[in-house]
């Protein structure tokens, strides 16, 4: 099995279309969001991992994503964030797993969700937190 993609989004749905077919209906993709709270605080994102079963596999899987620091090695540090799920799909077919972090975040930066397939290789999927936007005062002309 491999995952074919992994991305954060703002939401998330499913429709069947004719054939019979599947859709999914992401909006909101996106890489990097602005921290409105002050720091520290609590973020929740939402990622999707898309995952395809080849027709000779069981289609029996674990999805492993670990939340870290991009200069962290998912297999040795300590995760700010982690989630296994199991799951099964039809030999052939797709899957698809929603996984919602709880993330303490203390710092402004970015940050890589690094998710696999059982003991395969990880994808890394970059999140980068942003300060909000500061104004300027008007200046006093």
């Amino acid at each position: 099995m491999h995952i074919v993609a992994a991305l954060f989004v703002d939401e998330f749905a499913m429709r069947q279309v004719e054939g019979p077919s599947t859709r999914l209906d992401l909006t909101g993709v996106y890489f990097s969001r602005v921290i409105a709270e002050p720091l520290p605080c609590e973020l929740a994102p939402h990622l999707v991992v898309v995952i395809y079963c080849p027709p000779t596999h069981s289609g029996d899987g674990v999805l492993q994503v670990v939340f870290t620091n991009p200069e962290d090695d998912p297999l040795t540090a300590k995760p700010l964030a982690q989630n296994v799920s199991p799951f099964r799909v039809e030999p052939g077919k797709f899957t698809y797993r929603l996984v919602r972090a709880e993330l303490h975040i203390t710092r402004y930066g970015q940050l890589l969700a690094h998710c696999r397939i059982g003991l395969g290789p990880y994808t890394a999927v970059p999140l980068t937190a942003l300060p909000p936007e500061r104004s300027e005062p008007p200046s006093s002309t």
